[in-house]
């Protein structure tokens, strides 16, 4: 009897052939602009003590309270899969004293993270991210940069249809003064009991909520933008003034909470108009007291996540990314042993030059290995028998106009 197949667990975005070079294409865009602006990577594990995201991302929020992957381990610690970057970044600083270098200190990271939810479209249990953090310094220009490298990511990819939202959450007088007003607004709202507990623990969540209700409710609540203290202020407003600068456009959305405790000061999103339910495809803010809140000294940061799965679609429904574009270079097509050896060491020089090389293995007919360099997508085919190998040279067959040129061996880097 034939055993039954195993899949994947429900709502996981994992990738595959050929669909992972478009995520492979997507990750290294949002990646490569972090790197040009000197943050440095830092590879993180997986799963971290829980009292980490209790502590840092925030008890009232639903990442918390809801969506975390929580169990105990083998010597009944409470273990946690990270479901987002920033903690355990902050972390690692502490940990390992970066805080005490050069400041700020600016790194990098990618990987998978993971949450709870329903899975829909743009919603998954497991998820990627590519995420940056530079800690060390309250400074509206790391603020604006910060952003723009986000948005240098987007456009890399070649997205056009989204916006950027920003807003300020206020400093600690800012949000002090707000919560007073806030409070007295919902305490007139006849909440259930589980939504005022959770707007006791924190009020700013009840406008991220997503009930219609709730939502209408919150129409007319104080908000924290009204409520910025003069240094506050002053510093959203040079922020804007930078992004200005940089030609970056952008909504103010004084609504906008996020979904995490820690933010601070300024905040952001990304939002593209053709994802449905699930617009967000990346954002993030400053958080002035998160350092000192893990046991560390009390300095700021700022950072970002990025959604490399919703990126992805983003690029898909825009339709500004293929898989026409991730092809070979070249595909060779060898005749006998003899040949085979020579077509190895081709390869492997090519290679060497960056391009990407593919060899029909496998002792196929011509006409065989035709058909699999026409469906590998390549953009130009040789066959390498031993007479090309005597005469030194191959017919390269352009795939696309079906037009063949005779090169010698020796240059077929330049020609390609």
């Amino acid at each position: 009897m034939a055993r039954q197949k195993i899949q994947a667990p429900k709502g996981v975005s994992e990738y595959v052939p050929p669909r992972s070079k478009l995520f492979e294409f997507v990750r290294e865009c949002l990646i490569a602009p972090a790197r040009s602006a000197g943050y440095q990577l830092m590879e993180l594990p997986v799963f971290e003590d829980t009292e980490l995201f209790t502590r840092g991302v925030g008890e009232s929020t639903d990442v918390v309270s809801k969506e975390m992957y929580t169990f105990t381990d083998r010597g009944d610690r409470s273990i946690t899969l990270r479901p987002e970057g920033t903690a355990g970044a902050m972390r690692a600083v502490i940990e390992h004293g970066l805080d005490r270098g050069q400041l700020p200190v600016k790194i990098w990271y990618s990987g998978q993270y993971f949450r709870a939810e329903r899975p829909q479209a743009g919603r998954y249990r497991q998820f990627y991210q590519v995420g940056i953090e530079a800690i060390g310094l309250d400074d509206p220009a790391i603020d604006a940069e910060v952003i723009a490298i986000a948005d240098s990511g987007f456009k890399a990819i070649g997205l056009k249809k989204y916006r950027l939202e920003i807003t300020s959450l206020g400093d600690a007088q800012s949000r002090a003064a707000h919560r007073i007003d806030l409070s007295k607004f919902i305490s007139t709202l006849g909440l259930d009991e589980a939504t005022a507990a959770r707007a006791a623990l924190n009020p700013l969540r009840l406008f991220d909520d997503k009930r219609e209700e709730v939502r209408k409710a919150m129409l007319k609540a104080p908000l924290l933008i009204d409520y910025l203290s003069d240094a506050s202020r002053a510093h959203f407003e040079s922020v804007k003034s930078y992004l200005d600068a940089l030609g970056i456009s952008y909504l103010i959305n004084p609504r906008m909470v996020r979904g995490l405790d820690y933010y601070t000061g300024t905040t952001f999103e990304f939002v593209h108009e053709l994802l449905g339910a699930q617009t967000g495809i990346g954002g993030g803010g400053r958080y002035d007291g998160l350092m000192q809140e893990l046991g560390g000294q009390e300095l700021s940061g700022i950072g970002f996540g990025l959604g490399v799965d919703r990126a992805l679609l983003a690029a898909e429904a825009e339709g500004v990314i293929s898989q026409d574009g991730f092809v070979a270079d070249l595909f060779i097509i060898p005749l006998g042993d003899s040949a085979m050896v020579k077509t190895l060491e081709i390869a492997m020089q090519l290679r060497s030059t960056g391009k990407v090389v593919e060899i029909a293995f496998g002792d196929r007919a011509l006409k065989a290995a035709m058909k699999a360099a026409d469906k590998s997508g390549a953009r130009y085919v040789v066959v390498l028998g031993d007479e090309e190998i005597a005469n030194k040279s191959v017919e390269l067959k352009n795939m696309n106009s079906g037009v063949s040129t005779s090169v010698t061996i020796d240059s077929l880097i330049n020609a390609l």
